[in-house]
This record gives structure tokens, C-alpha cells and sequence, in this order.
């Protein structure tokens, strides 16, 4: 009798163990730019030795990673399209939005520049100029935040690039790397945000072409799932991770992350 009692306690023990552990652990949708940047890389492992939670990433197009926490399949969202993001909230999938980090956009392309917008400033006259080129320009194609910014930007120049999708204007439906790779090898234009240019290694004889656009812009904000449409969400460690991430230890490890001398982030929670 006292070796089952004992028997019983160390399996009920071991399964409390088991769920805390299962409890010990958010699910974080973000961007692939935070995770190809290396920036998560970076900041988590500070966290989690502090908060004792492991953050596993999903790391998709913004527009993806919308869709995935809508359906309840993550903690929290951390991607960079505010609009998307203040929807999601106004729907009430997210309980409260918050600033994080900022960055920019480059328009990258191949040195030969057949569109003659080397050093420009202006992102919608220089796709204006592409377009008129009809010189060959690489988009991720794929509701990311980097795919919603563009395509503002093409619709300010008057563009229709869907009328163009598959001659000059080639879609990847891929992220910034693979869509990167593709403007390497056929010698095309692309938008894509500075952190993974700065990180991506297969630039080829691409560079930066324009930049400095204040309507390059890149802002980051992070969202809790809402807990009353999805009850499994782990509110109070997604939280306990917002709180981090905007508070002056997160805040100071995303400005604290650079490659080759360079900043990739920039903190600016309010």
C-alpha cells in the first residue's frame, strides 16, 4: 500500500511537472524579417533566462502571421503592418496594440541600374521609373509587411502591377531572402527592409538604390492575442513578454543588436 502511494505521488508529481513545462513556453507569430535579421536570435535568450519562458517563433509573412493568430495559433504577434495590425485589434483578435522598433526600407537593384534611379530619395518616382523601364523587379507577392508596403507604394506612382505579374513584374510568393536570391540571379529591382539586407549574404552585384524616403518607414508593433476569443491563450506570459519587449531591458537588448557595425533596429516604445 505504501509503495503505490508513492508509486501514485511521483506520477502525479511528474505530471504536474509536464504541464508546467507545457505551460512554460508562449508562441510568438512574427515577420521573417525579426528571425532572418538575427535580432530574436539576440533578445530572447536574455528573456527567457529572466522570466523562465521559452518563446518559440513562427516566423511568416505579416499577413500570415495575422491570419495564424486570428485562428488562435499563437500568444503573440509581432509583426510591421500597422494598419493590418490596428484592424486586427479594432476586430478584437488583439487586446492592445504597442510601438517596439523601427527600421527603414531600401529599394535595392543590380548595378547596371537600366532604370537610372541610383541615389535616389524618392521610392514612388523611382517605381515610376522601373515601370517605364519595364526593367525586371522582384516581389515577395506574399501579404507580408514588406508586400503591403510596396504595393502602396506602387499605387502612389499609378502603377498596375498586376496587369504586369509575370513579365517585368515577378512575384516569388516567398520571403525576403528567397526573394532577394531571385533579384540576385536576373539582376532585378527589390523593396525590402534594411535588417535583412544588411544580413543577407548572397547580395551578388546588387545594392542600394533608393533610400531615405520618409515613406520608407518601417514600423514594428506587438499585439496580445485576445484571451476571450481563444481561450488558450496564455495571456499572463504573452504579457509578461510584452512588457518586456517595450520595458527598458527589451528595449535596450533591440538597440544593443548589430552586424558589421551597424544598428537594425531601433527602440521606440512609448
Amino acid at each position: 500500500m505504501f509503495v503505490t502511494w508513492i508509486r501514485a505521488g511521483a506520477l502525479a508529481l511528474a505530471m504536474a511537472g509536464a504541464a508546467q513545462a507545457a505551460e512554460d513556453f508562449i508562441v510568438v507569430q512574427s515577420t521573417t524579417s525579426t528571425q532572418n535579421s538575427g535580432l530574436l536570435d539576440h533578445i530572447l535568450p536574455a528573456f527567457e533566462a529572466e522570466s523562465g519562458i521559452e518563446v518559440r517563433v513562427v516566423a511568416v509573412g505579416t499577413g500570415q502571421a495575422i491570419k495564424n493568430a486570428t485562428n488562435g495559433d499563437g500568444d503573440v504577434l509581432l509583426v510591421h503592418a500597422k494598419a493590418a495590425e490596428e484592424k486586427f485589434v479594432a476586430e478584437g483578435w488583439g487586446v492592445q496594440r504597442f510601438d517596439v522598433m523601427y527600421n527603414d526600407f531600401v529599394l535595392v537593384g543590380p548595378v547596371a541600374d537600366p532604370a537610372g534611379i541610383k541615389g535616389g530619395a524618392d521610392v514612388v518616382a523611382a517605381l515610376s521609373a522601373i515601370a517605364s523601364a519595364q526593367a525586371p523587379f522582384a516581389s515577395r507577392g506574399d501579404d507580408s509587411g514588406t508586400h503591403k508596403a510596396e504595393l502602396r507604394h506602387w499605387q502612389s506612382a499609378g502603377v498596375d502591377v498586376a496587369a504586369a505579374s509575370g513579365g517585368w513584374y515577378r512575384e516569388t510568393g516567398s520571403g525576403m531572402g528567397a526573394t532577394l536570391n531571385l533579384a540576385a540571379g536576373m539582376g532585378a529591382y527589390a523593396l525590402t527592409d534594411r535588417a535583412t539586407w544588411i544580413a543577407f549574404a548572397n547580395k551578388g552585384d546588387l545594392e542600394v538604390m533608393v533610400e531615405g524616403d520618409d515613406r520608407l518607414f518601417n514600423q514594428y508593433g506587438v499585439i496580445l492575442v485576445n484571451p476571450e476569443k481563444h481561450p488558450g491563450v496564455k495571456a499572463e506570459a504573452g504579457q509578461k513578454f510584452i512588457d518586456w519587449l517595450i520595458g527598458p531591458d527589451g528595449q535596450a537588448a533591440i538597440a544593443s543588436y548589430t552586424l558589421d557595425g551597424q544598428q537594425l533596429f531601433f527602440p521606440n516604445a512609448r
